[in-house]
């Protein structure tokens, strides 16, 4: 029976371990495929193992069941503190973390089996995708349905974050998975040709654009002001941030797609809108860091912190590279190299996987009932390891794309090119092995983080917090 007096933490508590957990999984298929391409025999000429099927594999896990536990944890988790009330039903509730889990082991065993759509970031085969948008419009329901009957008659500026990245995520999904099955486990886009690769980045783009972007500013407007025990740097900031972003972002998916077979308005239309983002992405940056005004001094002694505050960095970084990546000069050197690869994962896990590291460790002792973390040595043990391991992965990245897209493009005199293919793959060996150490790091940090967790958990009793009464 549910206990209206007081929030639901359950789930709370069900998601934010499984957040750990699908961290580690997704970021060690992550490892395995970066130690492929050192050492290509490690597929062990097993069709499952190969790396064109565990690819897929390391990012679905890592964007949707690492990424996606983190966002229904804090979105659940904000949305009843902020509303004051408990989550709209516990029972679709539930059925969301089950459902969403459900989704994540179906993924891990059909992709390695090759049964794919093909689609970037939208590769599961269309009983999955069925399932997918029961499990998220039921998750739309639970979150604005918690809205709808709050006390507090302000919205707090991370349900907006939180609200249109599930509004957002719901569309995208639906239409670029529409689909024609030929069989359970085939079927064929609707679209065709250039049209398909048009919905395709539109939805690509915006699944980072919304699903890791708009979804983990949430995390960042409610836990950096929570641990810095500061009010957010701006609030008309914040505002101008939030419309700003969601109306610029739909647009900006044709950049993945310059030097195609798509119009050519349709690309600088692509690259004009990647430039404007620059504006509201800094700001929401700068309202987030500023926070931090006459409390910089924390930053000695608190870990988790760290891990909020860098990861806006990362955030500004990753936002000012993706814009220049987009322009069609800069694009000639950087598509299809190792810079993309860089640019994703210095976002990836620099901004994504930071924050939710750090809005991880905050909910923990919460949700647990428990004083703080086992231990905040290792919080700042997680966050040195991890940060060393994005700097290192993101800076072999960066030197082998641009060597790749120099050594593709040189040309001799008599037209002919410089370099062969086999020559410019030579070259990236010893930066395979810098990105291999970077992510074999960053995966290590999680463990580090599974121990905390599991040492902070056991033997707790977890009690739900009461609901303030209304004033």
């Amino acid at each position: 029976m549910e206990n209206q007096n007081s929030y639901n933490y359950k789930i709370v508590r069900q998601f934010a371990v499984m957040t750990v957990v699908w961290g580690i999984v997704g970021m060690l298929v992550g490892v395995i495929i970066a130690a492929q391409l050192v050492w290509p025999a490690l597929n062990f000429d097993v069709s499952w193992l190969s790396y064109g099927r565990l690819r897929p594999l390391h990012t679905n896990a890592v964007i949707f069941a690492f990424g996606g536990s983190a966002l229904f944890a804090t979105s659940y988790y904000a949305v009843q503190r902020t509303c004051h009330v408990r989550l709209f039903s516990d029972g679709l509730a539930s059925f969301t973390f089950w459902g969403w889990n459900l989704i994540i082991v179906l993924a891990a065993i059909t992709l390695p089996l090759g049964l794919t759509s093909g689609k970037e970031y939208a590769e599961l085969e269309w009983p999955i995708d069925l399932l997918i948008a029961v499990v998220w419009v039921s998750y739309a329901v639970v979150f604005f349905g918690t809205i709808l009957k709050r006390k507090v008659k302000h919205i707090y500026v991370a349900n907006w974050f939180f609200g249109a990245f599930i509004i957002t995520v719901a569309v995208l999904h639906i239409v670029n998975s529409a689909a024609l099955p030929v069989s359970m486990f085939k079927s064929y886009s609707v679209y065709a040709g250039t049209i398909d690769a048009m919905v395709q980045w539109w939805y690509g783009h915006n699944a980072v654009g919304f699903f890791l972007t708009a979804g983990f500013l949430g995390i960042m407007y409610y836990f950096i002001p929570k641990q810095a025990e500061r009010p957010i740097y701006s609030y008309r900031l914040s505002v101008v941030h939030f419309w700003a972003l969601i109306s610029t972002y739909m647009w900006a998916g044709p950049h993945h797609l310059q030097f195609t077979a798509l119009p050519d308005w349709a690309q600088s239309l692509g690259m004009v809108f990647s430039l404007i983002l620059i504006a509201p992405s800094w700001g929401g940056m700068i309202n987030g860091i500023m926070t931090l005004s006459g409390a910089w001094h924390k930053l000695r002694s608190d870990p988790i912190l760290k891990f909020l505050i860098v990861s806006l960095s990362f955030y500004g970084m990753s936002t000012f590279e993706g814009p220049m990546m987009s322009i069609k000069t800069v694009n000639a050197l950087s598509h299809y190299t190792d810079w993309t690869i860089g640019h994703v994962h210095s976002g990836a896990l620099g901004w994504v996987g930071l924050v939710s590291i750090g809005a991880i460790y905050f909910l923990i002792p919460k949700v647990f009932n428990r004083e703080g973390m086992y231990s905040t040595k290792l919080i700042d043990t997680h966050f040195w390891v991890a940060t060393i391991g994005i700097v290192l992965y993101i800076v072999a990245m960066w030197i082998a794309g641009v060597m790749q897209g120099l050594m593709w493009r040189a040309v001799n005199d008599d037209g002919t090119l410089t370099y062969s293919f086999v020559e410019a793959l030579e070259n990236m060996y010893p930066y395979y092995i810098v990105r291999l150490l970077g992510g074999a790091l960053y995966l290590s940090g999680m463990f580090i983080m599974a121990y905390n967790v599991w040492k902070t958990v056991a033997g707790s009793k977890p009690a739900d917090a009461p609901i303030p009464a209304a004033a």
